[in-house]
């Protein structure tokens, strides 16, 4: 991703399905008005789910997801159609493309109740209607089209941008706290895990949303921040920190003045932050062997010093007592099954989606398994959980 291309985790997420030879790849292609997808007329020629980013008008940036064949047959055929499920996870739009001369199959009714059964938004849309002696008229949720003659390519279109943006505007970041003419301060740690030349995702977000609000954003690392504080004419809006310094953080800022993290910020923007917080009061119950999974998003470059696979599993320790059997998982890996695990710590998830942050969020709530969030628990571990739920109104009294 470029540094001004809109991040993956912020565009809608249209994903296309069907059986193999339904002419899915060529849909796409069609769709997107580029030769995103190889085509071919052996089946399966499509083995991995295949995503382009683009702008859909008047929707917006979007993510088109070409999948393998719903039907694939063999060992490695069903790893491929469990990865097709998998996509759905992340799908905000769901397309099943048919093919025209023929029913539906088994696997399409199958793959069509599912993203009922789920509530995702979706087209059927019935490939290769060249081929038929005339055209139904669409429907509500169904419509003839030909990736070959490019017949109803313009209305599939203008269909998912309708569909597709009929779930309204998302929460903002951190916009509905602030006021116009507010400041806020933003503590970014400047240390061997920071990219070079550019701050990470959460923090470039939060600075958007807070010029959005009309606010002012004053940036500063934590060794700084005292400094920065005592500079200011007035007490700021709100601290927003890197969770990793909370604690020091923590004894610079007057109590007075409202305090959170960027991460706790991406819990309740793209999932429960109720849950979330209650997940982190699990950690006071682990005992030595538990199983804890620790999942990320994206799949950054480890460093020595990494906050999921080193810092976290030293500060249980350091809190608890208490050294768990940790399992760790990144990208687009997410476990289906959680019950072997007391715990799952998730990252911020600003790579991913809202559904799919809801998602795994879901997955391990249905299970009975206690999710909590990077910065909530550290947040928690550091005595000042309550002190940095604070700024938000469903958890003020």
């Amino acid at each position: 991703m470029s540094l001004n291309a809109t991040p993956a985790g912020e565009r809608v997420h249209i994903a296309f399905f069907g059986r193999r030879n339904a002419g899915k790849s060529s849909l796409v292609n069609a769709f997107t008005g580029q030769d995103l997808a190889i085509v071919s007329d052996v089946k399966g020629t499509t083995t991995d789910p295949v995503y382009k980013a683009m702008e859909l008008l008047p929707l917006g940036p979007v993510q088109i997801i070409d999948t393998p064949g719903i039907d694939d047959e063999g060992a490695l055929g069903e790893l491929r159609v469990k990865k097709t499920r998998q996509v759905l996870n992340k799908t905000d739009l769901a397309i099943l493309v048919a093919d025209a001369t023929a029913p539906l199959g088994k696997a399409e009714e199958e793959l069509l109740a599912l993203i009922q059964d789920k509530g995702i938004p979706y087209l059927l849309a019935w490939n290769k209607a060249d081929l038929l002696d005339s055209v139904p008229e669409e429907g509500e949720n169904t419509l003839w089209v030909s990736a070959l003659t490019g017949l109803h390519i313009h209305e599939l279109k203008e269909k998912a941008a309708r569909l597709a943006g009929q779930e309204g505007p998302k929460r903002p970041l951190i916009a509905d706290l602030l006021q116009p003419s507010d400041t806020v301060v933003l503590v970014v740690p400047i240390d061997k895990a920071a990219p070079k030349g550019r701050l990470i995702l959460p923090q470039q977000q939060t600075i958007r949303d807070v010029l959005e609000a009309g606010a002012a954003a004053l940036v500063c690392r934590n060794t700084e921040l005292a400094l920065t504080l005592a500079g200011l004419p007035k007490p700021p809006r709100l601290v927003v920190t890197d969770s990793q310094v909370f604690g020091k953080v923590a004894q610079i800022v007057p109590r007075d003045v409202p305090l959170t993290s960027f991460s706790i910020l991406m819990a309740r923007y793209k999932g429960d932050l109720a849950l979330t917080v209650e997940g982190a009061r699990a950690v006071k119950e682990l005992k030595p062997g538990d199983k804890v999974l620790i999942a990320e998003g994206c799949t950054h470059h480890r460093q020595c010093e990494d906050i999921g696979t080193v810092k976290l599993p030293r500060w249980i320790k350091e809190a608890t007592g208490v050294e768990p059997d940790y399992t760790f998982c990144s990208g687009r890996e997410y476990p289906e099954d959680l019950t072997p695990y007391k715990l799952v710590i998730h990252c911020g998830g600003c790579t991913l989606g809202e559904r799919e942050m809801k998602y795994r969020q879901r997955t391990a709530a249905d299970q009975g398994i206690p999710i909590t969030n990077y910065g909530i628990l550290i947040a928690s571990l550091n005595g000042i959980l309550e002190r940095t739920l604070e700024p938000f109104p469903e958890f003020q009294a």
